[in-house]
């Protein structure tokens, strides 16, 4: 039994594997330590392993973890089952290779794009044969209908919601509103044709919060996986743990 942690910006995400397959999944404002102990106890967990993006980990977290588990914490010095090729490692978000690893482990030998779309949305490309080349970052969703309020005089800001057939805004609001929600729609659509061409058969898998927004608005086949990140966190953990066996 694994279990893997995902501490991001706003919220922490737990999720209990057996063989692979996701028993137990859970969202949680923070990952405090007795938390994590009645967590892993409870499910009879024998190994963990950590992923935090959101800075500092709390030592009485790290503690509680490597007395009582066999502990894995990510970065960018942990052995993985893909290659990684990207030039500048420490500086690769966590939860941008982990979700990578996810899709390395859902269809190995595929060339695959992984889609994260939330407060950024990244673009990483991972080769058929386990290299991951890298990708694009992108404002997100929210991101751009706040910045066009934040960086002019009278723009509001608007909330994300419905599009009309035809996409044509017919009002300020909805002018910045299609023109983010459209634009992003667009640019993932470019990128998946670009990436097709280049590399042939590609699977494309969405993760994040706006993943259902772009599988309701998309006309790509695409895959969406909420827990895209936590399933390539057990890929990375059974990989280590094999290597010590």
């Amino acid at each position: 039994m694994n279990l893997a942690i995902d501490i991001g910006n706003t919220r922490a995400k737990f999720g209990v594997f057996k063989d692979g397959a996701l028993l137990y999944q859970e969202t949680r404002k923070a990952a405090d330590p007795e938390y994590l102990l009645e967590l892993a106890t409870n499910q009879k967990a024998r190994n963990v392993i950590l992923s935090n993006v959101a800075g500092r980990v709390e030592e009485a977290v790290r503690s509680t973890l490597k007395q009582r588990f066999f502990y894995l914490e990510l970065d960018a010095h942990t052995p993985l089952p893909i290659h990684n090729l990207y030039e500048t490692p420490e500086t690769l978000g966590k939860d941008r290779l982990a979700a990578v690893a996810g899709a390395y482990g859902l269809f190995p030998g595929e060339n695959c794009l992984v889609v994260d779309a939330g407060t950024c949305i990244t673009y990483d490309v991972l080769r058929a044969d386990g290299s991951y080349l890298g990708g694009n970052i992108a404002p997100g969703l929210a991101m751009r209908l706040r910045a066009m309020h934040t960086f002019t005089a009278r723009l509001p800001l608007v909330a994300p919601g419905p599009m009309e057939e035809g996409w044509v805004g017919r009002s300020t609001e909805t002018a910045l509103r299609y023109g983010a929600q459209a634009g992003v729609v667009l640019e993932a659509e470019g990128f998946i044709r670009h990436f097709r061409a280049v590399f042939g058969s590609l699977k494309v898998l969405f993760t994040g919060g706006d993943a259902d927004f772009f599988a309701k608005n998309m006309k790509s086949e695409i895959f969406v996986n909420h827990n895209l990140v936590l399933q390539g966190l057990d890929q990375i953990l059974n990989y280590n743990v094999k290597r010590l066996e």
